[in-house]
């Protein structure tokens, strides 16, 4: 049995608590993983429990035994030997056996599963109540302070209804509330979607605001139990404001859509809650739906009242859209590059727009400030699967203009300035280009990996570029060998001859037998990686 550090038992208390955040009960996978992790751990399949310097190492014996490595400080960090990419069961189950030396497996479990009950019971009473208003009123008509009434009565009596929603029972919650306002739009088709319209963007401002009075906006429950809805407003809204804008919209409408207009304000309104979702959901609104230009010099005016050192950074963006609507995009970058660096990610719904109406030449200023901004931004973000993804869109993003465009030093640069984010795509770059030097170089610099090449990679590079292979396979020779163990010292001895294969093809042959010899002579207490290069051929047995 392994003997806990003293020091171990509070990290392992809050490495509990993150865990209790990063899975969540109401998700079905999340649930199902739980209870499988739980019952490899009851069953003992975790064995060779060991506690390092905040880390933990274990066996599960599983199927098939797997190893499993467990940063106590950054769980997702950890990895295991199973093809799981996510938090498996295994580092589940290691991490209950840890877990379980120091506090209750048991008691936690009850707890995470906890807010799954109470969100399950929510939503029975919501349902219920939802159904009750359904039955009260009828369909609603062509009556825009009816629906605002509507939204607003049904909001109350569903979210608000058992007193102060608890966090976790909101989600779940305010789905019933959208279904209800689902089911009380008009029959007439294109009346619907300007209905479900005007429901997202008051909806979206009733949720924001409720987030606020609760206390629920810091970024944890934000991300948590609120950020997901406020998604699913947008994504709804983008949909129903595509259907409508596609069809020639009825003059009746003109009422209709100047209140959502001003609805739409409250989307700018300084808070906390939700910043990007609720510019995004601004910006969609006034960049297809009010096209009117007397609206959007109307609004443009009154952000700009504000002046220059009051506008908070919503309000800031709200402005700059409407200069890049009014194609003022000298000004709009002005304003844009004046901004902190974290506000970066803002710009992507506008260089979306420009790739999506091929406006290639405005795009290219704003592409430009954002390669000169990546590294200061990704150094500003500094947690590694968050960098990981900004940069991948980034890319996705840089790469349309610049292979449009014809600039591929522009798409170099932006894959140099966002390393190490960026080393798939930077290598493949290079690869393709057939810079195999520097490729190489990327290589060695990251860790070459045994296999992580493919085998027709490697047949171009000895055909191309053989000596690029010599210091790869030199460093995992030895990362190899310094493993110790029976199966890395067989993928050395293989390596060891790919690596002799290509001296030979150099005419480089005294070399390979210097290297060689001197190996030996250092390995000469490692018996079994000898039997492994007998074995393989590579020491002449006499």
């Amino acid at each position: 049995m392994a003997v806990i550090p003293e020091n171990q038992a509070p990290i392992l208390k809050e490495a509990a608590a993150k865990l209790n955040t990063m899975l969540k009960a109401e998700v079905e996978e999340d649930a199902r993983l739980v209870q499988k992790g739980l019952m490899l751990y009851r069953q003992g399949t975790v064995h060779h429990l060991k506690y390092m310097v905040k880390s933990i190492w274990a066996t599960v014996q599983d199927v098939t035994p797997v190893r499993v490595y467990i940063n106590v400080t950054n769980l997702l960090e950890s990895s295991c030997t199973c093809p799981a990419d996510s938090f498996c069961r295994h580092r589940l189950a290691a991490f209950f056996q840890a877990y379980g030396d120091v506090a209750s497996v048991s008691d936690w479990v009850e707890a995470w599963r906890k807010p799954a009950r109470e969100q399950i019971d929510a939503e029975k009473w919501g349902l219920q109540r939802a159904k009750d208003l359904v039955k009260k009123d009828s369909r609603s008509g062509h009556d825009y302070e009816q629906w605002i009434a509507s939204f607003k009565e049904g909001f109350d009596e569903i979210m608000k209804g058992q007193g102060e929603p608890k966090p976790y029972v909101v989600p779940g919650l305010f789905r019933t509330y959208i279904r209800r306002v689902e089911v009380s739009a008009p029959l007439e088709t294109v009346w619907k979607n300007l209905y479900m319209i005007a429901g997202a963007v008051y909806s979206f401002n009733l949720l924001s605001e409720m987030a606020r009075e609760l206390g629920h906006d810091e970024d944890v429950t934000m991300d948590r139990y609120y950020r997901p809805l406020f998604e699913d407003l947008f994504n709804d809204a983008e949909e129903y404001v595509d259907r409508l804008a596609f069809n020639t919209m009825p003059f009746s409408f003109d009422a209709f859509l100047e209140k959502i207009k001003n609805e739409s304000i409250g989307l700018t309104v300084p808070v906390s809650a939700a910043g990007y979702e609720r510019i995004d959901l601004y910006r969609l609104l006034w960049e297809k739906l009010f096209k009117n230009g007397g609206w959007r010099d109307e609004e443009r005016g009154r952000l700009e009242r504000f002046g220059d050192e009051k506008r908070d950074i919503i309000e800031e963006i709200a402005l700059i859209h409407q200069l890049i609507l009014a194609k003022q995009d000298g000004e709009a970058l002005k304003r844009f590059a004046a901004l902190s660096v974290d506000s970066l990610p803002y710009m992507f719904y506008w260089l979306d727009g420009f790739r999506a109406q091929r406006e290639w030449s405005r795009m290219g200023p704003f592409i430009d400030y954002l390669v000169q901004q990546l590294r200061n931004y990704l150094k500003h973000l500094g947690e590694y699967y968050t960098c990981k993804k900004f940069t991948r869109y980034a890319l996705k993003l840089i790469g349309a203009y610049t292979r449009e465009i014809g600039r591929g030093e522009l798409y170099d640069r932006a894959l140099a300035q966002a390393m190490p984010y960026s080393f798939y795509e930077y290598e493949d770059s290079l690869f393709e280009k057939g810079q195999y030097e520097q490729w190489g170089e990327l290589q060695s610099y990251f860790g070459f990996e045994y296999n992580s090449i493919s085998n027709d990679r490697l047949k171009v590079l000895q055909k191309e570029a053989p000596e690029v292979l010599i210091p790869l396979y030199h460093q995992m020779i030895g990362d190899l060998v310094d493993m110790k163990n029976r199966s890395s010292y067989k993928q050395a001895a293989r390596v060891l001859k790919k690596l002799r294969t290509v001296y030979k093809k150099l005419k480089r042959t005294p070399e390979w037998e210097a290297f060689f010899d001197k190996l030996l002579v250092r390995t000469k207490r490692l018996r079994a990686f000898h039997e492994e290069c007998t074995r393989s051929k590579l020491i002449e047995v006499e």
